[in-house]
């Protein structure tokens, strides 16, 4: 049974709440009591915490930073990979009403330098393998000095101070006040640091784990994501949290292993999986063909849009569709496939229960189905519980991205007659060749269908004649190999499965394509090497 049984009905009549005061451990973690929060395993060792346990370990580590001098509106940098002492460090800091800023630990010297110089930060939690990029970084920026908490066995040990410390189970404040910050992905530029209120993302991410997780106490739910990235604090952390389930883990160095991730999904009693595209294309295309005999009942992506070729090969390969949902950094779950509702693959689907959310023209103005436009979050009279507060710092920035009633997301989509939304591409993906306008998801949505195609960046390239042409790069499968054959054979595979003038005038075969941290692939890197930027 799902969550939402009549989404008419759950849409018209639902409303979140707000409450004058919240914490997110008080109010909503530590009611959960003796049932599994979070099962983690590294493949060797295997480790289950009850919410009590959790609640135990979280609530001496807010004891221990409190001595340490953290308080409440002290910002904290936390570069931790998924090891379990990245969840009790989130509760800890957020039991003291701290200032949680997730990173990756992917982030180099230069980027924790930039953090550093782009707001006042109290404590950098790493772990000892990560601590001498954060020396590094707080060398070179000598604006301030942050405390330097490790995991291990660095100086100031998080661990050693934690189980030593008094119990500080925190308290509740203003659910206005900030509670989280998170640099954006920076696929567009450089990152801005978003701002959430204690409402807007651990109290809203109730919509992202009711709706379109679909969890339920008792359901472990497996998402993979760098922690540093806000997708965690959507899937890893509030949304599953909130619905009482358990959270799965696996701490795997390296790259994403998409035949290790199938058999794990077949070997745990993992009930709800979120992916981005990416992983799941590599499970459909690298995986032997035949049917996946994997457990979970709910199967979600996110991050960017899904080709409706996977996941019709997914729904044959497993018997389940693949509920794509569509949100921002600056925002919880806003539009998804729910499971009431029947999936049109391919389409971000329907707006989440207490989100009005349309397509606008230039003006913000509405537009009608067919026409595309950028999407437009409603945000007057009344503005929706799960966006952002701010870009901290950036007045210029928060104030760029609303106008009239509306929160502009500089995505491009257009909506169908039946209120299913459909992607075009982020509005500076958007290319302009002899007249016409394409975005870069629908070639790419082709081009993944063709056997050769493992994954592939469509962007616009500079031509005399045209001004713009589509060009493609192209990552192959493992039985196929470049050449010009098989360049003029993916062109003319495009010409004939979309309109003719959207096939990529110029393909080049790269071994991987520039991505986030998160996974999102950076489109704008390649333009402006097309471009010569």
């Amino acid at each position: 049974m799902s969550n939402m049984k009549d989404y008419k009905k759950e849409y018209r009549e639902f409303s979140l709440p707000v409450p004058e005061r919240f914490s997110f451990p008080l109010d909503v973690f530590d009611r959960w009591g003796s049932s599994t929060a979070l099962f983690w395993t590294d493949g060797a060792i295997e480790k289950s915490f009850s919410f009590n346990d959790l609640k135990l370990l979280s609530s001496k580590g807010a004891g221990a930073l409190k001595k340490m001098g953290i308080k409440r509106g002290d910002k904290a940098l936390v570069m931790l990979p998924n090891i379990p002492e990245w969840w009790e460090v989130m509760l800890s800091l957020m039991r003291l009403n701290a200032i949680p800023i997730p990173a990756t630990t992917l982030l180099t010297s230069k980027d924790i330098e930039y953090r550093l110089r782009a707001t006042d930060i109290k404590a950098i939690i790493t772990t000892d393998e990560d601590a001498a990029k954060a020396e590094d970084a707080v060398k070179y920026s000598s604006i301030n000095r942050p405390l330097l908490i490790t995991v291990g066995e660095g100086a100031i040990n998080y661990i050693r101070e934690r189980d030593k410390a008094d119990i500080f189970e925190g308290e509740s404040i203003s659910s206005q006040e900030p509670a989280l910050i998170y640099f954006t992905s920076g696929t567009t530029g450089p990152p801005k640091m978003v701002v959430h209120t204690q409402a807007s993302y651990p109290l809203a991410h109730l919509i992202t784990g009711r709706y379109w997780l679909d969890l339920r106490p008792g359901d472990m739910h497996w998402n993979i994501s760098d922690t540093g990235w806000a997708k965690a604090a959507w899937s890893s952390l509030f949304g599953p949290w909130h619905m009482g389930a358990t959270i799965f883990s696996f701490y795997k160095k390296g790259r994403f292993d998409p035949l290790l991730a199938i058999s794990i999904m077949e070997r745990y009693p993992i009930t709800t999986f979120c992916g981005p595209p990416t992983a799941y294309r590599m499970m459909v295309k690298e995986s032997p063909a035949g049917k996946f005999n994997l457990k979970p009942r709910h199967f979600v992506a996110a991050g960017e849009p899904l080709n409706n070729e996977i996941i019709e090969i997914w729904r044959e390969r497993t018997g389940r569709y693949i509920y794509d949902g569509y949100g921002q950094t600056e925002t919880v779950n806003v539009l998804a496939n729910f499971r009431c509702l029947p999936v049109k693959p391919g389409s971000m689907g329907k707006p989440a229960p207490g989100f009005v959310v349309d397509v606008v023209d230039e003006n913000a103005h509405p537009v009608a189905p067919g026409i595309e436009g950028e999407i437009a979050i409603k945000v007057k009279p009344q503005r929706p519980v799960g966006l952002f507060k701010e870009y901290l710092n950036n007045p210029e920035a928060t104030a760029s991205v609303f106008k009239g009633e509306w929160y502009l997301t500089g995505d491009r989509a257009y909506k169908d007659e039946d209120g299913y939304f459909w992607f075009v591409g982020r509005a500076d993906d958007i290319m302009l060749t002899s007249g016409y306008r394409i975005g870069p998801f629908e070639v790419e949505s082709v081009l993944i269908e063709h056997p050769a195609v493992k994954e592939s960046a469509v962007v616009a390239s500079p031509d005399e004649v045209r001004g713009e042409i589509v060009k493609a790069f192209v990552v192959l499968t493992k039985d196929f190999s470049p050449s010009e054959a098989l360049a003029r054979e993916l062109q003319e595979f495009v010409k004939s499965h979309a309109a003719p003038y959207k096939y990529p005038r110029k393909i080049e075969f790269v071994e991987e394509l520039p991505k986030t941290i998160s996974g999102k692939i950076k489109r704008k890197e390649l333009k402006n090497k097309e471009f010569g930027r």
